[in-house]
């Protein structure tokens, strides 16, 4: 048979893995962020450490590298003392004739579902250094969100 069509082994054919993606810029987090982001590489260290089986822990391997990358660039961010919204805020704003309220937090921790929005989110961008009272411009619009409060969300400073 000719060596053209033969395979050495199955591994050739196989996708690479690629390193998870870490976002663009600073990775500005809160300090309960970073709380998290060190529970998570004991988690993952811990189940590296239990993993049998070759891929399994080669794909635990490459969280740990991605949650150790973000571990050791971590910013910590206290919230601004003057009032202003800033990572670690909870807002109160009105959009659309809707009131909603956000935390807005570092991208690791954000969940939207539970109200907590990236810094680097479009909405969260719009609304950082705004104060009570204030209107932003949002999507082309000059007083799309009325910011009626904000305060600083204690459990972000856990």
């Amino acid at each position: 048979m000719s060596v053209a069509f033969r395979r050495e082994s199955d591994d050739e054919h196989k996708e690479p893995a690629f390193e998870l993606p870490i976002a663009v810029g600073p990775n500005l987090v809160t300090p309960r962020g970073l709380r998290l982001l060190g529970d998570e590489v004991a988690r993952l260290e811990a189940d590296v450490a239990a993993a049998t089986d070759e891929d399994a822990r080669k794909k635990l391997q490459r969280r740990l590298r991605y949650f150790h990358t973000r571990q050791s660039t971590a910013e910590v961010q206290t919230p601004p003392a003057d009032g202003r919204v800033g990572i670690g805020s909870r807002v109160t704003y009105r959009l659309n004739r809707a009131e909603k309220t956000i935390t807005i937090v570092g991208g690791d921790e954000a969940d939207p579902a539970s109200g907590t929005v990236a810094f680097s989110a479009p909405l969260a961008r719009a609304l950082m250094g705004a104060e009570t009272g204030e209107s932003v411009e949002y999507q082309d619009r000059e007083d799309a969100i009325a910011v009626l409060t904000v305060e600083t969300d204690p459990e972000t400073q856990a």
